[in-house]
């Protein structure tokens, strides 16, 4: 039996490291000041009839500090990539000159701060709800496995452990949020 809970509690724990995952590779798409090229991730640009990321058709990279160039690897791509950015709604408005594509990140207002803060904030609210949410599925295989003859204290300490690795990941979570809070609110 304590085979399955171990089971129990390993699945529960990789799934709330997916979980946090999530968050960091959200939390990379803010943009928190300086240019990043994954602030371009999750585009999607039409290569020739089928929805290709931004990153497989062109290199993308951060000059400085406010800008980012895409190079398309194909002369004809530089349209679509075009297209594909300004429809993605990034707050950036790109600069083609026939080689390669430009994006001047404009300086961020103290209103554009916050708002990305909330941002931020929504993102960590998702994660937080996606491990809770593991928490009540991890607890209630424990209970069915308490009715197949697993003892009470065992499954107690099982539904403990569970509340522990979720308390754990929830102060990660807060973690990260202030971290990027802090990253986006220093001019």
């Amino acid at each position: 039996m304590s085979e399955e809970l171990s089971f129990i509690m390993d699945t529960t724990d990789e799934s709330m490291k997916k979980a946090i995952a999530h968050l960091e590779a959200e939390l990379l798409k803010i943009r928190a000041g300086k240019a990043s090229p994954q602030m371009l991730d999750g585009i999607m640009v039409d290569y020739y009839g089928s929805a290709t990321p931004l990153n497989q058709v062109a290199n993308v990279s951060a000059v400085d500090a406010r800008t980012i160039t895409v190079q398309p690897w194909e002369k004809n791509m530089l349209q679509p990539i075009e297209r594909a950015i300004i429809n993605s709604n990034i707050g950036i408005n790109p600069q083609n000159d026939g080689v390669i594509i430009r994006m001047f990140l404009p300086p961020m207002t103290e209103e554009r701060r916050k708002e990305l803060v909330k941002r931020c904030n929504g993102e960590g609210e998702h994660a937080k709800v996606a491990i809770r949410n593991i928490r009540r599925d991890a607890i209630e295989q424990i209970k069915k496995l308490q009715k197949d003859g697993l003892s009470e204290d065992a499954a107690k300490d099982a539904e403990k452990d569970t509340q522990d690795t979720t308390d754990k990941f929830i102060a990660l979570v807060d973690k990260h949020l202030a971290t990027k809070e802090k990253e986006i609110m220093s001019v």
